[in-house]
């Protein structure tokens, strides 16, 4: 499965779950958006997280 920042940005809109911690790991690692889009894809999705569903059915 490859990262797709447009399908993590559609994610993120409709998961609030999602678009909280987004801006957790932003805050917490002095991100930009971008990049904590990239860190949430690999800790929530990838390899079997619990997001990975929904991104595949995007």
């Amino acid at each position: 499965m490859q990262y797709s920042k447009s399908k993590m940005e559609e994610l993120v809109k409709y998961s609030p779950e999602l678009s909280k911690r987004l801006k957790e790991v932003m805050k917490e690692h002095d991100l930009e958006k971008s990049f904590a889009l990239k860190a949430l894809y690999h800790s929530e999705v990838k390899d079997g997280g619990k997001f990975q569903r929904d991104y595949q059915d995007l």
